[in-house]
């Protein structure tokens, strides 16, 4: 477990029934009127003098709940600019503030239902001990063997030369321009992989992470960029069908998918394979993150795959320019969130287009809140690229 990072699981609570039978109503004023004038504090003192107590964990959950009565020494930056937005609600906005501010969320926020995933997990396997090591690391230009600006490749051809900078002096042929019709088609042939529910530092053997329940697993990940693609206006395919129930032949099972998608649907530039990586050694497993606004996110790795003569992938540089595009989007937004492109004799089906990657969210010693996060940062940063490339 990291020092410092502590995920807050909170559990709701129902006031007792009470000998008094003090009506439900009654407490609700002396809390809500308590709380208005007195704060945390006072709300204690009424409800003790009402002759009542709360029940275990119940101040705590008031003041975690309640803006107005936070601890100030807890108070951090992001709880203020919560504050804040609390506090513009409540003043006259002009329709187009109005409208910004429901368009607005705090991507940092880790959503409810995995919360609840983590505090059953954490119930059910508090006795466990590890039977091997998660190792926190970090991948860089010192990974790489091809470095520009802020774009990073790992060649491991070597037989195929690289130059980052004519690559991004040419023109790239990837404009949406109907956003009427959907342009970006995201699916995943190991859809099973999935992974750490706790960050506690070990992992067990006899929790994979792998599974087809879709809140959990790649999914999980590829829902998460079509939101935020989306939100930028794009219309998404998300493929979420199980490929991989036979792990051997599951490329062949997701072509299949890929290529009706395309045939029905011309419009689409864009086919992202969602995956997670599996970066191990003998007794431990590896946990790419990078700290983003204040929160864990698992290092992603695009891989665009080349053609060695037998691949049948003529365009394959096409996928690559793509490549370096991206990662270059995706450093300028999130420093740090991307290990280099890996650029190696793949085929991954990515001759079906000429925007085709594999990315790496992650490997299975990274949390599905880690990863959940990077499919936000990722569904942003490719929202913004399309549309600068629509307007080039």
């Amino acid at each position: 477990m990291k020092k410092g990072r502590k995920t807050k699981i909170y559990r709701t609570f129902r006031l007792p029934s009470f000998a008094g039978g003090l009506p439900a109503l009654a407490i609700t004023v002396i809390l809500t009127a308590s709380l208005l004038l007195f704060g945390v504090g006072g709300t204690k003192l009424a409800l003790i003098s009402a002759g009542l107590a709360m029940p275990e964990g119940g101040i705590e959950y008031i003041k975690e709940n309640s803006p107005s009565v936070k601890d100030k020494t807890e108070t951090t930056e992001n709880e203020a600019q919560a504050s804040a937005t609390v506090q513009s609600r409540n003043a006259p906005e002009s329709e187009e503030k109005a409208s910004e501010t429901k368009k607005s969320f705090d991507i940092t926020a880790t959503p409810s239902d995995i919360l609840a995933a983590m505090a059953e997990f954490e119930s059910k396997h508090k006795s466990e001990k590890g039977d091997g090591k998660i190792v926190e690391t970090k991948y860089g230009k010192a990974n790489a063997t091809n470095t520009y600006k802020n774009i990073c490749v790992k060649n491991t051809t070597q037989t195929k030369s690289i130059n980052i900078e004519k690559v991004l002096n040419e023109p790239i042929d990837l404009k949406t321009v109907d956003k009427s019709q959907p342009a970006v088609l995201i699916f995943h042939t190991h859809t099973t992989e999935g992974y750490e529910m706790l960050d506690r530092g070990f992992y067990t053997n006899s929790y994979t992470g792998r599974g087809e329940d879709k809140s959990r697993n790649m999914v999980r990940v590829g829902d998460e960029i079509t939101k935020m693609l989306e939100k930028s206006g794009y219309k998404v395919i998300h493929d979420t069908e199980i490929h991989d129930r036979k792990y051997t032949g599951a490329y062949d099972h997701s072509k299949v998918n890929v290529e009706a998608y395309l045939k029905k649907y011309p419009s689409i530039q864009v086919v992202l394979d969602i995956h997670r990586d599996a970066i191990s050694g003998d007794g431990f497993a590896y946990q790419p993150y990078i700290d983003i606004g204040g929160k864990e996110a698992a290092q992603i790795m695009i891989i665009s795959g080349c053609d060695d003569g037998t691949l049948n992938m003529p365009n394959y540089m096409m996928n690559f320019h793509f490549a370096c595009y991206f990662q270059q989007k995706l450093e300028s937004d999130f420093p740090g969130l991307t290990r280099p492109i890996l650029f190696d004799y793949r085929h991954y089906n990515q001759d079906l287009t000429s925007g085709s990657l594999l990315i790496e969210v992650g490997s299975h010693g990274n949390t599905l809140e880690q990863s959940q996060y990077s499919g936000q940062l990722i569904g942003k940063s490719l929202g913004e690229l399309l549309i600068s490339m629509k307007k080039g």
